[in-house]
């Protein structure tokens, strides 16, 4: 909401500089998101208030002028005018040379220079709107009022500061300038001057000019309106036109510009209807019938359908209501009667009809946020007032105001005891109803006696009263909405720190939570990303990762959002490869590395009506894509099965886990590529590359994948439940010896790395050589391990690095038949 400060200063005294005003807006919750000045760059001596005294014709050109400006103290000067519009005895907008303007040319600000036009020198311009950086207009030059002081600079007439005000969605009456008024009142003392309602009427009575009726009062709350004749449809006068260009509203005509004006100034849409295209004179507020089209203002037909509400007259639909007017019964130049429209609408039917025709409006984007039906009758009047200044015409007497269900004012009960529960501030009841009292609100007689002490509730008691809400506010509804009211006047940073009334509650250690936090901490420190799926799923996506299969049915909604969302997930396999799937076609050059720890629901096999599903808390991770970024220094190559593994490897070394990686068989793993994870012989888990049946099937024909996951609850039963104890670094140096085994080709290498890290001397050992073909038996395989020997109270000799490596040969050969392949190196 764009809030001029030379508007709202026509309805409060604005008394603060213009930084601490913003600041205490921002500090009472009605936050300033920025400052617009209007004017910041005119050149205060060369942007002068100028008269024309006369205009000649150019004597080389048929389309230019040669006006003469009277700059008071400044003398005259004539210069070149290309504008239309230009005429003696007009107040208008006078750049001298050396200016600073906007040129539509080239886009930017630029120096006005004095140049040679068809032979006649100018040094000087009369401006447009463009020009000014006021509006769009660039045709014609800006007419000032007859009232602008000649000579005057231009900055001190038309300059401005404009508030950006962030409203908040519970706020609908700060989406007007006298809304903010009767906040900049309550925040510096002053009191808010409202404007005059009161007009001239004819003896015409209105009801023999029109009839209303409300066919859906449930969608309508209240519809007003009044009847004006003789009115003059053109330009409006400069000061309306200035004021909506400044609040960010294009100017129309005088008549559509008035509707608008009052919108920003009460918060209450209006809208203008050509009389004369209503037929039978008549208003019906109705529901859409099925099929209905109406023509709007855009110039769209929509198709319409109920409960979509619309303004008709005795035959068609002629407005959207709350939403938008109809391009028939729109106001025109031959305009010469209008109905002006008042109303109060269903905020969320008003919203839904909106978002399904795709229409976003000024008067819309207000209903939706149950503005008071108070406001509908003061607008009104204000309106009809402006048209008559603007427009002329005469109003036919009175006001039609149909108020089917007619609602009180809210009243709303507060209490000391509650402000102090609340805010911890004990404050008199008499303070407390000043400072609501400066927001408009008014003590509902009877409401406060000598009693004891106690709620609002409690009406008879002193120290409790209830409010009435003004006519501008709609979001007062219960007791902590005044007790806010009360915070923001008397500031936030004013409320003084105390200490809690009860102890701070000890901290429940959670181990379990805590757990799995570490796992998604090291996970993303490794380089994965973390992402987040619904728990609803579709039964499609569960077959397509075989988890429907010799698994009980899903649970399914009762009344699901969507088709992708009708079942509860009984795997998260499904979910991560979607994912994987919609970032690969954003990410095709990089390698995607995703994890994600949630719940899966798995309906008991004798459930019970209304019994709940066994919910688990499952980790699962994809990795596809190339393992590096292209470059030269690094080989080619997607991830795979060892990419995964790595990943776990490096997960448990850190959460102190052993973990055995045991061949295994998984419906959609590779058969061959594929382990099962087991610690303390319990399975927790599996990982593996995913088959490209399965990747087909999500659109990943192109790519290989490799999945890991597991059942974090069997994970945290299996970790150790000790911290790891710290090891000094070893004083003494370490010996490397290289061993090749020749071993079944069945043997698996965590086996052997079992038996070899056994030996108290090895310290680390490693594979890093594998090979079957020539030279090594059929059914064998050699297998080649680093290994690095050290001790931590003596320098390792080569005598006693031969003895340890024997003793774990010796060890392997019983235990896997494993033979040693060929002599070790020693590498101290």
């Amino acid at each position: 909401m764009k809030v001029p400060l030379s508007w709202l200063g026509k309805y409060v005294p604005i008394s603060l500089p213009q930084e601490e005003l913003t600041r205490r807006l921002t500090m009472a919750g009605t936050e300033v998101g920025g400052i617009i000045e209007i004017g910041g760059s005119w050149d205060r001596d060369k942007l002068l208030v100028g008269r024309v005294l006369k205009v000649d014709r150019h004597p080389n050109a048929d389309r230019l002028t040669l006006p003469t400006i009277d700059l008071g103290k400044g003398g005259t000067i004539t210069v070149v005018c290309g504008a239309p519009n230009v005429a003696v005895g007009q107040k208008i907008a006078f750049a001298r040379e050396g200016s600073s303007l906007y040129s539509a040319r080239s886009g930017r600000q630029e120096e006005l220079k004095a140049t040679k036009i068809r032979g006649i020198l100018s040094a000087g311009m009369v401006c447009s709107a463009l020009e000014l950086g006021l509006g769009d207009d660039h045709e014609g030059i800006v007419v000032l009022d007859d009232e602008a002081p000649v000579g005057t600079s231009l900055v001190d007439y038309l300059g401005d500061s404009i508030l950006d005000i962030e409203v908040t969605p519970n706020r609908p009456d700060c989406l007007s300038i006298l809304g903010v008024a009767h906040e900049v009142a309550a925040l510096t003392g002053e009191t808010v001057t409202e404007p005059d309602l009161s007009y001239s009427e004819a003896d015409l009575p209105i009801e023999e000019r029109v009839k209303i009726e409300i066919a859906d009062p449930d969608l309508c709350y209240r519809y007003a309106a009044s009847v004006i004749s003789g009115v003059t449809v053109g330009p409006s006068p400069t000061w309306l036109q200035d004021a909506l260009v400044k609040a960010g509203q294009r100017p129309i005509n005088n008549i559509v510009d008035v509707t608008n004006y009052v919108m920003l100034e009460y918060g209450q849409p209006l809208h203008a209807f050509d009389l004369d295209t209503l037929a039978d004179s008549m208003v019906i507020v109705r529901a859409a019938r099925p099929g209905e089209a109406l023509e709007t203002l855009d110039g769209e037909k929509r198709v319409l359908k109920p409960p979509m509400l619309t303004i008709a007259d005795a035959h068609d639909p002629v407005a959207l209501a709350g939403v938008m007017g109809g391009a028939k019964t729109g106001v025109s130049a031959g305009t010469t009667s209008i109905l002006l429209e008042s109303a109060n609408f269903h905020p969320i039917n008003t919203r839904r009809t909106a978002a399904a025709l795709h229409i976003t409006s000024e008067a819309s984007y207000r209903f939706e946020r149950s503005i008071r039906a108070e406001l509908v009758p003061r607008a009104l009047k204000r309106a009809t007032r402006l048209v008559l200044q603007v427009a002329g015409g005469e109003a036919a007497r009175g006001i039609i105001d149909i108020y089917p269900g007619e609602i009180e004012p809210p009243s709303v009960g507060i209490s000391r005891a509650r402000i102090q529960q609340v805010l911890g501030i004990d404050l008199p009841l008499d303070e407390v109803e000043g400072l609501l009292s400066s927001l408009g609100f008014e003590r509902s007689p009877g409401s406060r006696s000598a009693g004891k002490r106690g709620t609002a509730s409690d009406v008879g008691s002193e120290d409790a009263m209830r409010m009435r809400a003004p006519y501008w506010r709609s979001d007062i509804a219960i007791e902590d909405d005044l007790v806010e009211e009360v915070a923001r006047m008397v500031g936030y940073d004013n409320i003084p720190t105390t200490m809690l009334s009860t102890p701070i509650p000890h901290h429940e250690p959670s181990p379990s939570r805590e757990f799995k936090e570490r796992i998604r901490d090291l996970l993303a420190a490794s380089g994965m990303q973390e992402v987040i799926s619904y728990s609803l799923t579709d039964q499609g996506t569960l077959s397509s990762v075989d988890a429907l299969t010799d698994a009980p049915e899903p649970l399914g909604l009762a009344n699901a959002m969507s088709s992708e969302m009708q079942h509860l997930r009984t795997s998260l396999r499904g979910s991560i490869l979607k994912t994987l799937a919609s970032n690969q076609r954003v990410s095709q050059p990089q390698g995607l590395r995703l994890f994600e720890i949630g719940r899966v629901y798995l309906p008991r096999d004798e459930a019970k009506e209304r019994q709940l599903p066994d919910e688990k808390e499952m980790l699962v991770g994809v990795l596809s894509g190339p393992r590096f970024p292209t470059s030269w220094r690094a080989p080619e190559g997607d991830m795979d099965f060892f990419d995964a593994k790595g990943f776990l490897e490096s997960l448990f070394e850190q959460v102190g886990m052993r973990v055995d990686y045991e061949p295994s068989s998984d419906r959609i793993m590779r058969p061959g590529m594929a382990a099962r994870l087991v610690s303390n012989g319990k399975t927790v888990g599996v990982v593996g590359e995913i088959h490209p049946r399965v990747l087909d099937r999500f659109d990943l024909s192109q790519t290989t994948a490799a999945m890991f996951e597991i059942d974090l609850e069997s994970l945290y039963e299996a970790a150790p439940r000790t911290a790891g104890r710290y090891a000094g670094v070893s004083r003494f140096p370490e010996a490397e010896r290289d061993m090749a085994l020749v071993v079944d080709a069945t043997v698996t290498s965590a086996s052997i790395h079992s038996i070899i890290q056994r030996h108290k001397l090895v310290k680390y050992s490693s594979p890093f050589d594998l090979y079957a073909g020539e030279g090594i038996p059929a059914g064998k395989k050699s297998i080649a391990y680093r290994i690095l020997f050290q001790s931590r109270t003596e320098t390792l000799t080569a005598e006693q690095v031969s003895r340890a490596q024997q003793s774990i040969l010796s060890q392997l050969r019983r235990e896997v038949g494993a033979e040693l392949r060929g002599p070790a190196g020693d590498t101290p």
